[in-house]
């Protein structure tokens, strides 16, 4: 009981990564279309920003680094270090009066969730008990649900009034603390885009409870095993030499290959959506900010619902057809968009209430398990950081491209759609075919099955 307390409590605090992950990511979406009035953004800036943050290539440049670097130093290393950047790049988003600082912004904050990334399910899996790991993986993304709710309420509560609406109940304190800040000059769009300023204010509070407590946490005892048998090893295989047997070990190129595979294509659809979502409803859907913002964010509680429902039932059900349930939310909610779009409020409230299902059974949440659990324990998170690094690249350049397949207006996205929907059927093929057995065995005993002694 003592040890299952023990993996709860690193799990909680590893877990704040993810918050940190999403609410990035919100932060920037719910506040999109105020940076573009405020500084005069086309759809083009806007797709730049999505393309170079911790939606997509910041991640994917960070994600390589930090898997390397924690299997080579440990996990804990990362833990040490890592929030201090995540607050540099927000802290640069707070104060951005430009384009190129926004950009900056955008992109540290972005590489230092690509770094936490593979280090926290890495943590989480070797940290967790044969029966829990599912379990484990699922509390994480709960606070990845749980950050993009709160940055939304917090965006909703502060929003300025946009679209004939009026603004958030506490759009009077952004005025207020606004006109102290600024001497009583901020009006218009510098000073809507305020509110944006003090949420990314509040992840920089979040982040270094983060780094307070993830600081504190014990080393990886697996990885610590694997390091010292390395150690002892006649003939002592050197860090490089370990990580290039990603590449040259079949198994392990057809584990890549499988992940890689069913990731990429999920997330391709959701890194658009977790950044461009409220923009969306905005205008293909012609809601105010404010209600965007509140559509998105009740969205999210729908979100956490589903994922505290996967982590009661992961560990035991049959992962294949619990797989292939969730993508099918994703598949139902695209084939309405293709069908009928989302020019009403029945039909924005379908989409929504279907894509928080597939959001709550995630294709991510059975990535971080499955890719935590496939690859030995010597360059399993170098592995994951590979995979991620592909990924979310691959989607920073989808990111451009849709912005300019979707218009000024929203006038491509039905087009938009097809290709969403696309995406997710071959997600939904992908994992169901093959997905792995893995569950109810220790990573000990899933390395000797797909390994033997060749790792």
């Amino acid at each position: 009981m003592s040890n299952e307390k023990s993996s709860l409590k690193s799990t909680i605090a590893v877990s704040l990564t993810n918050y940190l992950d999403a609410g990035a990511i919100v932060a920037g979406a719910s506040g999109l279309t105020l940076w573009k009035e405020y500084l005069g953004l086309t759809e083009g800036h806007l797709g730049l920003l999505n393309a170079i943050s911790a939606n997509c290539l910041g991640a994917a440049i960070g994600a390589i680094a930090g898997g390397f670097l924690a299997d080579r130093y440990g996990r804990k290393a990362i833990y040490t270090y890592n929030m201090l950047i995540y607050m540099l790049g927000v802290a640069l988003i707070m104060i951005a009066s430009s384009f190129p600082m926004l950009l900056a912004g955008f992109l540290v904050t972005g590489i230092s969730v690509g770094v936490g990334v593979p280090a926290s399910w890495t943590y989480i899996s070797e940290n967790s008990e044969v029966g829990n790991r599912g379990r484990n993986i699922g509390i994480s993304q709960m606070a990845w649900g749980i950050g993009p709710l709160i940055i939304l309420l917090l965006g909703t509560l502060l929003a300025p009034p946009t679209g004939g609406a009026s603004g958030g109940l506490l759009f009077g304190w952004v005025e207020r603390l606004g006109a102290l800040v600024s001497g009583g000059t901020l009006s218009g769009a510098a000073l809507n885009v305020f509110s944006s300023r003090i949420v990314f204010a509040s992840l920089v509070i979040v982040a270094f409870i983060a780094w307070l407590l993830q600081r504190r946490l014990d080393e990886s005892a697996e990885w610590q095993a694997a390091r010292a048998e390395q150690a002892v090893q006649p003939r002592r295989e050197g860090t490089f030499a370990s990580f290039g047997r990603l590449f040259t070990n079949k198994v392990n190129i057809r584990t890549m290959l499988f992940l890689a595979g069913m990731y990429l294509t999920w997330n391709l659809v959701c890194s658009v959506m977790g950044f461009f979502q409220p923009h969306i409803y905005e205008t293909a859907g012609g809601l105010s900010n404010e209600s965007a913002n509140l559509l998105a964010a009740g969205q999210w509680v729908l979100i956490i619902a589903a994922t505290f429902v996967f982590s009661l039932i992961v560990d035991r059900v049959n992962q294949r057809w619990l797989y292939a349930l969730g993508v099918s939310f994703g598949v139902l909610a695209w084939v309405l968009v293709v069908f009928y779009g989302i020019g009403s409020m029945p039909l924005l409230l379908l989409f929504t209430l279907l894509w928080g299902l597939q959001a709550g059974i995630s294709v991510q949440s059975f990535y971080a398990l499955w890719a935590s659990e496939l690859f030995p324990a010597k360059y399993r998170a170098a592995a994951q950081g590979i995979m991620f690094f592909v990924v979310r690249g691959l989607s920073a350049l989808w990111g451009i491209l849709f912005v300019y397949i979707y218009g000024e207006y929203g006038e491509g996205f039905k087009l938009a759609g097809i290709i969403m929907l696309c995406f997710f059927v071959v997600s939904l093929l992908i994992g169901t075919i093959w997905t792995p057995d893995t569950r109810g065995k220790s990573l000990e005993q899933i390395t000797r099955e797909r390994y033997g002694d060749d790792i």
